[in-house]
């Protein structure tokens, strides 16, 4: 780059822009205010560089954000650079670190921060690689997003009735379609879109056409659309990579094949189609069906219908001939006789059936009524009654016949020595039980020496920890009870030994009450002999049941 010429004097010659001057005294010639040094510095810029110019070097300090913000630099300089939104939509692809580009753009002074800026309007990567880094990262971003994804696509209609072909009129490839689906299939009609596949305008072309053939596919009876053109270069072709067209193929509504090129040529367009083919010609083969193969296929379908229809038609004849052997057909007066006898049979069979069945049914009500009138309750307490007068008479004749051999004096006189015996033996065993108890009751315990000690609140004192020194006691001997004091602690061995000894006595004492009420319950009277003329057997039945 060249030296710009710049003379400071000249310019302080200069009359100052508006609202440069100062509010007080005028300002010598020779000295400039801040704002006014940079409206100088902008104005060189703006007058003496050009208002457009295009920029190599390389990208450093990249940082993305609503705006781009980097820095241009190469091996002898460095310069700001910014570019704002609405030219990152032009970029096409974003640049990265380290990165050889091409900016076009302008240089201006920004006073406020006191920096001078290149105001990037366009970025082009440097090099051959420019179109191959912009269709990478375009591949990344539609795959990202779904795009070429397998499961989106759609199937091809095997038969469709006509195909929208969107391409140049002038074109190779449009011939090549139109000699193929001519060829192959006739009945299948074809729509041209002429559309320009090459130039600046050429992506918005083709992205309008697929937008219209979608939306005019039911009127129009559009059921596939053909997306082609010749080969050519890279930049020839670049139509079919731009991310408008991408986009029309994905939301298009019908299927969409696309032959772009050579075998060898990718394109997004490709990659975002339903089905992607090799060339032309062959996309038009895969969207229209063979007609000789069809041909093929409808002699072989005839000459199996006909088959089929042969053997149908030879087992419906046997059928016919085996029906029209039948006896109803040979001879229909027999069997009209024939069936008139089955009838008459099943009639005599029936009317047997039904007059048994009466029959059995009446039994049944015979038996029903005989029963009916056995439960009927006038009959039922007729019968008890009967039963209870004649069970009366018995029990009277009985309990006379029993009476008479009843003799009441004797009986009184075994009753009165039985309940004799029985008093004195209650009498023996109470005075046994007493002498017992008093052997071993805790009185007999307390006039061998022993004592009993009892707490303030009246409990046995079993143990020295239950009371404490100065604790007032009453000790129970058996002659009396007296209180005392504690002062000191018992020996455990002996209080324990005579507690031992007088739980021991309360216990042969309650073991001994218990054995006399036992031998009391058992002293009953004795049993007469069987045949005193009195006594019975307690589980036998006496005389009043």
């Amino acid at each position: 780059m060249g030296r710009l010429p710049f003379d400071p004097a000249k310019m302080a010659s200069q009359p100052m822009p508006a609202g440069a001057a100062s509010t007080g005294a005028a300002i010598e010639q020779s000295r400039f205010t801040v704002t006014q040094l940079a409206s100088l510095v902008e104005g060189a810029l703006r007058d003496h560089l050009p208002k457009r110019m295009k920029v190599v070097g390389e990208i450093s300090n990249f940082k993305e954000r609503t705006h781009w913000y980097f820095e241009l630099k190469d091996a002898g300089a460095v310069i700001s650079c910014v570019m704002f939104a609405t030219d990152l939509k032009r970029a096409g692809y974003t640049p990265s670190g380290g990165q050889e580009v091409v900016l076009t753009g302008r240089v201006e002074f920004w006073g406020k921060a006191g920096r001078t800026q290149f105001y990037v309007e366009a970025i082009e990567p440097l090099g051959a690689g420019a179109l191959d880094l912009k269709f990478k990262q375009l591949c990344e971003e539609l795959r990202g997003l779904g795009w070429f994804a397998p499961e989106r696509k759609r199937a091809i209609p095997k038969f469709p009735r006509r195909v929208a072909v969107i391409t140049s009129r002038t074109g190779a490839a449009l011939q090549d379609v139109l000699d193929t689906m001519r060829k192959r299939c006739p009945v299948v009609e074809v729509a041209l879109i002429d559309v320009r596949v090459q130039g600046d305008q050429a992506a918005a072309d083709v992205a309008r056409a697929l937008r219209w053939a979608s939306r005019e596919h039911a009127s129009l009876g559009i059921e596939a659309v053909l997306l082609t053109r010749g080969g050519g270069s890279k930049e020839d072709l670049w139509t079919f990579n731009e991310r408008i067209v991408a986009e029309a193929v994905v939301g298009c509504a019908v299927p969409v094949v696309a032959a772009i090129g050579h075998e060898t040529d990718t394109s997004i367009a490709e990659l975002c189609a339903d089905e992607r083919c090799a060339t032309p010609t062959q996309a038009a083969m895969r969207l229209t069906p063979d007609r000789a193969a069809l041909g093929e296929q409808i002699d072989a379908l005839g000459s199996r219908l006909s088959s089929l229809v042969g053997w149908r038609m030879r087992e419906c004849s046997k059928r016919l001939r085996r029906a029209a052997s039948r006896a109803c057909f040979t001879d229909p007066r027999a069997c009209v006789l024939d069936s008139r006898r089955q009838l008459e049979q099943s009639q005599r069979r029936l009317t047997h059936v039904m007059q048994a069945r009466a029959a059995g049914l009446l039994r049944r009500l015979d038996r029903a009524a005989v029963v009916l009138e056995r439960a009927r309750p006038g009959s039922v307490y007729a019968r008890r009654g009967a039963q209870v007068e004649h069970a009366a008479v018995r029990l009277r004749t009985a309990m006379d016949s029993a009476l008479c051999r009843v003799n009441l004096g004797e009986l009184s006189r075994r009753l009165a020595a039985t309940v004799g015996d029985r008093v004195r033996e209650a009498s023996h065993g109470v005075r046994t039980a007493g002498r017992s108890l008093e052997l071993v009751g805790p009185v007999s315990v307390l006039r061998r020496g022993y004592s009993c000690t009892m707490g303030v609140d009246g409990k046995v004192i079993t143990s020295p920890e239950q009371v404490r020194s100065g604790d007032v006691v009453t000790t129970r001997v058996a002659g009396g009870a007296f209180p005392s004091r504690v002062e000191a602690g018992a020996a455990p061995n002996d209080a324990n030994t005579a507690n031992d000894e007088i739980d021991s006595a309360v216990r042969r004492a309650a073991a001994i009450s218990d054995q006399a009420r036992r031998s009391i319950g058992r002293s009953k009277p004795k049993r007469r002999a069987r045949g005193d003329g009195w006594g019975t057997r307690p589980d036998q039945p006496g005389l009043f049941g």
